[in-house]
């Protein structure tokens, strides 16, 4: 009985290792999912083969490990994140560098000094329209085309680090410019009172989400099919938010404190600040916030559990004391431009969260509090649309279609049908009837709804509407 009970043991104690080994390659963005089943599948083959030689499973494991390790520079990179030192002792012997700790973009100075590169590219880019008498505060101008000045770099950084071929970076380059040249070519009218055009502030708004579909192709190494590349791309860009954060939050410390030194001697800098430092360093650190969530393998890895696990039952609180709180009082949803944004982007957000928290879920684990607490998140988010498609109408049907009422319709029967597939699927995964990667699939296909949706706000809308 005890050696029954010991050779379970060890055989639970091998797949969580194996779970390990295979989570961490699946984070690896130069890898497709069918190579890492196929890497699963050699060091499956070879313990199995050593424990029929007499090893015991967990000695096979390790010895099939140390192979894979002399040969599989992958297998090599999981040894150096692990925080003991049994894996380097394992895969690496003789290899006790520190810095080995860290991730390929860490351990290599040569992708350090390329992000750094396209950040002083970028932020000098950002200042070429002063030459032609472009100010930063020009609302028109910047409002359409700062993405611009750092999208495109952003995509050069991954065109450079992954294995993209030359006529896949010709299609994102092409993408790119012919957007440039859209955009730029609607006769939108003059800001009339420092407020532009509706159609205008929609493009704008829509048009970085659209392009952030041509920088995940990048961020993939053009291997966009598989709903695994499309996840590590949501992981990348979740990371990539909490970073930029962090950099404008130290930013603004820093400015701040310069206006004041300055003060302190009788100088004036906010036009220095607002002209030169504030649009160069928003485009800069777009880039250093890009080198750090790529170089994330084992110094942030836990990030997005943690932040699912904060926010998810806040936003789900949240959207329940709201509920409870128009039942309450009898007041509808009071439909302003101001609102409309506010509404969908709470829902955006709604949406985020779901596909971020199911990035970092394991797919194998069994359902437990906390997908009860996202299901009551999607729920609540599905009335909320719901109240909110009912005032849109509403809206409509007593004063005809707007711009904004539009596409504000049109994002909330997007995120809609988004969040009841969710709602159902989720649902049947907590019932143990589907399997979550069919959640994570739903989730990640969507993408594809969102870019083509952004799209049609940001290049149809405008001609639609008459640029007004």
């Amino acid at each position: 009985m005890n050696a029954q009970h010991t050779g379970n043991t060890a055989t639970a104690s091998v797949e969580t290792q194996i779970e390990a080994w295979r989570a961490h390659l699946r984070r690896n963005p130069t890898l497709a999912s069918d190579e890492v089943a196929a890497a699963e599948q050699r060091l499956r083959e070879q313990v199995a083969v050593l424990a029929a030689g007499g090893l015991a499973e967990a000695e096979a494991f390790l010895v099939a490990v140390r192979r894979m390790g002399a040969t599989e520079a992958a297998t090599r990179e999981f040894a150096r994140a692990q925080a003991g030192r049994l894996w380097k002792q394992l895969v690496l012997p003789g290899d006790d560098r520190d810095a080995a700790a860290e991730s390929p973009a860490l351990r290599e100075p040569r992708t350090l000094w390329v992000a750094l590169g396209l950040a002083v590219a970028a932020a000098v880019a950002a200042k070429i329209p002063a030459l032609f008498g472009i100010d930063f505060d020009d609302n028109r101008f910047y409002l359409l085309n700062f993405g611009f000045f750092i999208l495109p770099f952003v995509a050069v950084y991954f065109a450079w680090n992954r294995p993209i071929s030359w006529a896949g970076r010709a299609w994102l380059a092409a993408i790119f410019v012919l957007a440039a040249v859209g955009v730029n070519a609607f006769p939108f009218p003059s800001a009339r009172g420092g407020q532009p055009a509706n159609t205008m502030l929609l493009t704008a708004l829509h048009l970085p989400i659209a392009l952030w579909l041509a920088v995940g192709i990048a961020h993939v190494g053009g291997r966009w099919w598989g709903s695994e590349r499309r996840m590590d791309f949501v992981r990348f860009t979740g990371e990539l938010f909490v970073y930029y954060v962090l950099i404008g939050l130290g930013g603004g410390v820093l400015i701040a404190v310069t206006v004041g030194l300055f003060e302190a001697i009788g100088l004036k800098v906010q036009a220095l600040v607002q002209g030169w430092i504030m649009p160069c360093g928003i485009a800069g650190a777009a880039l250093v916030a890009t080198w750090l969530a790529d170089a994330k393998y084992g110094v942030m890895g836990n990030l997005a559990p943690l932040l699912t696990r904060i926010f998810t039952p806040l936003f789900a609180l949240l959207l329940l004391v709201f509920l409870a709180t128009m039942v309450w009082t009898g007041r509808g949803v009071d439909v302003k431009r101001e609102v409309l944004i506010a509404f969908d982007l709470l829902l955006v957000v709604v949406f985020g969260l779901l596909l971020y928290s199911a990035s970092a879920r394991d797919p194998q684990a069994h359902p437990g509090l906390l997908d009860w607490i996202r299901l009551t998140l999607v729920g609540t988010a599905l009335v909320v649309d719901v109240v909110a498609l009912w005032a849109i109408g509403t809206r409509i049907s007593e004063f005809g279609f707007t711009p904004n009422r539009t596409a504000a319709l049109g994002e909330n029967i997007v995120l809609l049908v988004n969040l009841g597939g969710s709602a159902f699927l989720y649902a049947g995964f907590l019932r143990n009837r589907i399997a979550f990667v069919r959640l994570c699939n739903w989730q990640t296909f969507y993408l594809y709804v969102l870019a083509a949706w952004a799209a049609v706000v940001a290049f149809l809308f405008p001609v639609l509407f008459g640029f007004a």
